[in-house]
């Protein structure tokens, strides 16, 4: 049997529509981009707020620069962790109401990065199978015993924890998910989890990359708008979101924030973040926290429901739905995130209905295994604050074209 070549790996992943290219956008992150010579309304981004190009963070970045120069020069444990560092944990530990918190340069290393400084070949860890591939891969790499569940299923995850608490009851046991998923925008029935965790004497590191800046009080939140926050042990997030930055966090117990600085290899290893990086993250914590932020934050609340008024009803995934009541109004029945997941089976399928929209002028990526599973492929639509009514409206227009 020939030995397998990069060129036949290609071609095995180009023949199955799964090759994946860079995508050049020749413009700064907003709702309107520039991409191969075309001017795009942008349904593809995570900046949920509209802050990555928001000019007060701009300022605060700039600032920062100025008197902190560019590099931080060193890792965290060295000489790398300047004032622009300590003042953004402490805002997002006031921010999420938590003790203390620490950053890293991506979420992916902060998922790394925890899971191997918390977990052992003697722990547990217990993961909704459609966690993020960061956690997955923490999971794998920190040598812990791995046990699924299936999506959300709250009778699956009990059975694990009773199954761990039997069969390993010395074990470290943690339950890994996320408050939105990703890839689907619903939510993780987390009440239910965090009375289960506590019901078994188990831990929970709750992944809020999609939810914080979205959802609760200030988009504090999942755990927050439930008020079980301070009953989860680790609160995972991200600044590359809604915050308009880059990096990752967690927030938990001075304790737990403690054992990560001295055993989080990904934190350890790497070089600080750029200070002007975290100046302009606590500029956009400060923001979320102040009364203009919560006005942003409802206005991506209307964005939403717009699209899922306007879109076709065949598109709509069951957990963001809409009714019409007696008098002929659409009710927003519920709205998880601000992502929607068009989903339409195999990856050809959702190739081409992407290139059908950017033709329209619109850029909505497909997403395709192995990111989602087998069967799935899908456009992933994420709105943004800063859409306008008429983009939201010019896209559902288009949906219900590709839908004929």
């Amino acid at each position: 049997m020939a030995a397998r070549t990069v060129e036949t790996q290609l071609a095995e992943l180009r023949s199955r529509s799964l090759l994946r290219r860079l995508n050049e956008v020749a413009s700064p992150q907003k709702t309107v981009i520039e991409s191969g010579g075309k001017t795009l309304v942008n349904f593809s981004s995570n900046d949920y707020l509209g802050l990555a190009a928001e000019p007060f963070l701009r300022e605060a970045a700039k600032r920062a620069i100025d008197e902190w120069g560019v590099g931080a020069g060193a890792s965290r444990l060295i000489c790398g962790t300047l004032s622009p560092h300590v003042e953004l944990e402490k805002k997002l530990a006031e921010f999420k109401r938590a003790e203390a918190a620490l950053t890293f340069s991506s979420g992916y290393a902060t998922a790394l990065g925890t899971l191997g400084a918390l977990l052992s070949r003697e722990d547990v860890v217990i993961l909704d199978k459609l966690a993020h591939a960061s956690l997955i891969d923490g999971a794998r790499l920190s040598g812990a015993l791995i046990r699924v569940f299936p999506h959300n299923h709250l009778g699956k995850l009990e059975s694990h924890l009773h199954w761990a608490k039997k069969n390993e009851p010395n074990a470290r046991v943690l339950i890994v998910t996320e408050s939105v998923f990703s890839m689907d925008g619903d939510r993780a029935p987390l009440a239910e989890i965090v009375e289960m965790k506590e019901r078994y004497g188990a831990m929970l590191l709750l992944d809020e990359a999609h939810a914080v800046g979205v959802i609760g009080k200030s988009g504090r939140g999942l755990a927050d708008k439930l008020g079980v926050a301070n009953r989860i042990d680790l609160q995972m997030g991200t600044l590359s979101k809604s915050l308009g930055a880059s990096g990752g966090y967690i927030c938990a117990s001075r304790l737990l924030i403690d054992l990560l600085i001295n055993r989080a290899r990904s934190f350890i290893y790497s070089t600080a973040p750029a200070p002007a990086i975290a100046a302009a993250a606590r500029a956009a914590v400060e923001f979320l926290m102040s009364e203009a932020g919560e006005v942003r934050r409802q206005l991506l609340g209307e964005r939403v429901k717009q699209f899922l008024v306007e879109a076709p009803r065949k598109f709509l995934p069951t957990n963001q739905s809409c009714e019409t009541d007696e008098t002929g109004e659409t009710n927003i029945v519920q709205i998880s995130s601000a992502i929607v997941p068009v989903i339409l089976g195999d990856e050809q399928t959702a190739l081409a209905a992407s290139q059908w929209l950017r033709d329209k002028g619109f850029f909505v990526p497909a997403i395709r295994f192995p990111t989602v599973p087998r069967g799935s492929a899908r456009l992933r639509v994420t709105l943004s604050a800063n859409h306008a009514a008429e983009q939201i409206s010019a896209l559902c227009e288009a949906l219900h074209q590709l839908r004929a």
